[in-house]
C-alpha cells in the first residue's frame, strides 16, 4: 500500500513539475517573439496590425499540419490570410528554433 501510494504521489509531483515547465516554457517563448519583434504587430489578445495570436491558434486548432504551415509563413512572410496586411519574411534575422519556439507556444493559447 505505502508503494501504491509514493508512485501515485511521484506522478503527481512529475505532473505538477512539467506543468509549471509549460508555464515557464510559454513566459520564454512570449520573451522571444517580443526580442524577435512578433509583439510589434501581434498580441496575444487581440488584433494589432496582425491577428490576435489566440485567434491564430482557434483558427488552426486540430489541424495536424498548423505547426509546419505557420512556421514557413513566419518564415517566408505572404499576404491574404488575415487581410491585406503583409506579414514580412522573419528569415534569415530569426533563428528556425526560435520561430518554431515561437508557432508551439502561439498554437498552445
Amino acid at each position: 500500500m505505502k508503494a501504491l501510494l509514493l508512485t501515485i504521489a511521484t506522478a503527481g509531483s512529475m505532473l505538477l513539475a512539467a506543468q509549471a515547465g509549460a508555464a515557464v516554457d510559454a513566459k520564454a517563448a512570449e520573451a522571444l517573439a517580443q526580442k524577435s519583434g512578433c509583439l510589434a504587430c501581434h498580441s496575444v489578445d487581440k488584433k494589432v496590425l496582425g491577428p490576435a495570436y489566440k485567434d491564430v491558434a482557434a483558427k488552426y486548432k486540430g489541424d495536424k499540419t498548423a505547426e509546419a504551415k505557420l512556421v514557413e509563413k513566419v518564415k517566408k512572410g505572404g499576404s491574404g490570410v488575415w487581410g491585406p496586411m503583409p506579414m514580412p519574411a522573419n528569415s534569415p534575422q530569426v533563428k528556425d528554433a526560435d520561430i518554431k519556439t515561437v508557432v508551439e507556444w502561439i498554437l498552445s493559447l
